[in-house]
């Protein structure tokens, strides 16, 4: 049985934009070209150290046309990837960081079901440990309410 969601996805306006991409990849992030997956952010609670980010997942993608030809799958390293960015950006948001916070590992994966485009992944992150050089962030992915994927993210912040 899958565990309940780290957010209630009905208690927030998943139409309201807060963080949109150009100001993810323009300010927060350094990621560029194809390793910019995520679309924008639809909450923030400092007080819950929460974020729910999302990522639109398009038929025209770069990996569509081989991975799975004639039933595209997104790959599973890269959902991990947009949940790493994910928390990275609820990371420098909650602590206002200026650092680079690089995808320091994994833990605790389970992947629940495929996510085939077209699709809306909704991230889910919240931290549990926010320290100075290193964060840990639950995180899970989520279509159309259901929930396709769930693991620990660790960040490591590096020195300028």
């Amino acid at each position: 049985m899958p565990p309940p969601l780290l957010i209630d996805l009905e208690s927030i306006d998943l139409q309201k934009v807060v963080t949109p991409r150009a100001e993810i990849y323009g300010r927060i992030l350094p990621h560029a070209f194809e390793f910019q997956v995520l679309d924008g952010v639809l909450h923030v609670n400092r007080d819950r150290r929460e974020i729910v980010a999302f990522a639109d997942i398009r038929p025209d993608a770069w990996w569509v046309r081989g991975h799975v030809p004639g039933r595209p799958l997104l790959p599973g390293v890269l959902m991990l990837e947009m949940a790493a960015q994910a928390c990275a950006v609820g990371t420098k948001l909650l602590t206002d960081s200026t650092s680079f916070i690089a995808f320091g590992g994994v833990d605790r994966c389970r992947f629940r079901d495929t996510v085939v485009p077209p699709a809306r992944l909704h991230l889910l992150c919240r931290a549990t440990d926010i320290r100075p050089r290193r964060q840990l962030s639950e995180a899970q992915g989520v279509v159309n309410g259901k929930l396709v994927f769930e693991a620990t993210i660790t960040g490591l912040t590096l020195a300028g």
